[in-house]
């Protein structure tokens, strides 16, 4: 995880958000496509959930560092 945050660290917060809402589309899509047709790999939309927290987590903190300065 500390690499995925490392990654999302450098970004700036408009960036993040955008990036937020395309993961949100995927996930949905990818739950969609499940139902229908089940992956090999049962653990992606996991994983994208998992990396989705990470990100809101990351603008959060961004927001909150901002707040104070």
């Amino acid at each position: 995880m500390k690499k995925i945050t490392k990654e999302f660290e450098d970004k700036i917060i408009s960036a993040l958000e955008k990036e937020g809402g395309e993961m949100r589309k995927e996930i949905a899509i990818m739950t969609v496509n499940a139902r229908v047709n089940p992956a090999k790999d049962t653990n992606t939309i996991t994983k994208k959930k998992k990396r989705l927290a990470v990100l809101l987590t990351v603008i959060t903190q961004k927001k909150m560092s901002e707040k104070l300065e």
